[in-house]
């Protein structure tokens, strides 16, 4: 069965919109994440992160801003993740303004978490003076026991608001001992794509669970959502990411940090799913997408979704795919193959996120990809591969052959051969994807890109 085992004690940041709670998120989990801006509802998924302190380890969660007065679709959607969140804490951190203070929003909030029954610390933000940290007084009237004033942007109390979390997760029980081992053997899936394409369903059909915001309205995901469950026994980390426009069409900062995220996201990962929308087909967005992963050096794998609008009878009768079905997806791949031919070690998953149909085989072969990406071979058996290749079809310049001395793969995630040669110029890209069929026709390297490096190397025996 696949499903989330949470391992560390989630600990969960609410409160109205622009308090500060994504500055005190990237306080606790100890590095920026989270996109923080003086604009409220920036932050509209719910984030995890893993965070430590005095050598225990929980899970923090962030959440967008919550308001009952607005009926917005997308504020109500922003509501619910909240929730969501609440329930699944053990302890949540309710943040208000010490520069604006006590709001009916705040008092709000306060009702539907005295109802919820979880432990809740009131933290009292922005206390970056005497004067504010007086004010934090006021926000008793909230009715929570205890209040932490802090500065988040500064760290000011941050410590004595960590020992109180510790302490109520012990009193909790709560805090179990982490399986770090498990952590560093998780394979990092970023899901990436234009605006829109459906990467958050995608997301939410893996998981089974509204994980994050799912809406027709492109950028709705701002932040690098990081999700850990395990599928098969194998432990998964999916990256969920704004949606990647062309660098003409960023507009302002906020949409530079969504652009900016998401390749980090693919540097941070192992496998690209690359998530392209099947009834749109191949746009120049998607190739620059595609682009990204490769320069990244990340496996990848091509998630065609929305393929339940290309194909409605996706399955026959025996619920398998129909013979129409297979000749449109041959034919999407050769479109796919054709338009991005510098991707052409990617294989293409069809999926309808809505649907669910083809989550499964995405993940396997995304998995796969993984492994692949990691893959070694052994110096005596490319040595011999590279010997053979190259007397097969010896590389010929006005009267120079060109030569390999030694080959050694230096490096995995991507596998990375160096190659010790005479003409290290005379290695050009055709050559080089001559030698890489090679080796693919041998080993298993579907999904993971292959660098080459030469080095001018003389008077060597050749292989």
């Amino acid at each position: 069965m696949n499903q989330i085992k949470p391992n560390r004690p989630l600990v969960a940041i609410v409160g109205r919109p622009n308090v500060g709670k994504s500055a005190l998120f990237n306080r606790l989990v100890g590095r920026r994440v989270a996109i923080v801006e003086d604009t409220p509802g920036i932050t509209r998924d719910r984030l995890y992160q893993p965070a430590q302190w005095r050598g225990h380890h929980f899970t923090v969660i962030d959440t967008g801003g919550i308001l009952f007065s607005d009926q917005d679709p997308l504020t109500v959607q922003v509501r619910a993740q909240a929730q969501i969140a609440m329930e699944e804490a053990a302890l949540i951190l309710f943040v208000v303004d010490a520069a604006s203070g006590l709001t009916p929003t705040d008092q709000e909030i306060a009702d539907t978490l005295r109802a919820s029954l979880r432990p809740v610390l009131l933290v009292v933000n922005k206390t970056d003076n005497t004067r504010l940290e007086q004010h934090a007084a006021e926000f008793y009237a909230l009715g929570f026991a205890e209040i932490y004033p802090v500065s988040a942007i500064h760290g000011h109390g941050v410590a004595d608001l960590l020992d109180r979390v510790i302490a109520l997760l012990q009193q909790e029980k709560a805090l179990v001992p982490s399986d770090l081992k498990e952590e560093e053997e998780s394979i990092r899936l970023a899901i990436v794509g234009r605006p829109n394409v459906g990467k958050s369903s995608l997301l939410n059909a893996i998981l089974g669970e509204e994980r994050a915001i799912v809406s027709p309205m492109p950028g709705t995901t701002r932040d690098a959502l990081d999700t850990h469950f395990t599928w098969s026994e194998q432990p998964l980390t999916l990256i969920d990411t704004a949606g990647i426009r062309r660098s003409g069409k960023v507009q302002g900062t906020v949409e530079y940090y969504m652009v900016l995220r998401a390749r980090t996201a693919m540097e941070r990962s192992d496998v690209a799913l690359v998530v392209v929308d099947a009834e749109a087909g191949i746009t120049d967005g998607d190739k620059r997408v595609a682009q990204l992963a490769q320069e990244a050096g990340r496996a990848c794998v091509i998630v065609v979704n929305k393929w339940d609008l290309v194909d409605p009878q996706i399955l026959n009768s025996k619920g398998k795919l129909s013979a129409a079905s297979r000749s449109r997806i041959l034919k999407f791949t050769e479109q796919f193959r054709r338009e991005c031919s510098f991707l052409d070690y990617a294989p293409l998953a069809f999926v309808s996120a809505k649907e669910r149909f083809g989550v499964t085989s995405a993940i396997e072969t995304a998995i796969e990809a993984a492994q692949n990406h990691a893959h070694r071979i052994a110096t005596g058996e490319l040595n011999r591969l590279i010997h053979e290749a190259i007397s097969k079809h010896p590389l010929l310049d006005k009267g120079r052959a060109f030569k390999v001395y030694y080959a050694t793969m230096v490096g995995v995630r991507p596998p990375t051969i160096v190659l010790f040669c005479n003409e290290p110029e005379m290695f050009h890209f055709s050559y080089r994807n001559y030698l890489e069929n090679q080796l693919r026709a041998v080993y298993p390297l579907e999904g993971t890109p292959i660098r080459f490096l030469t080095r001018k190397a003389e008077n060597r025996p050749k292989v």
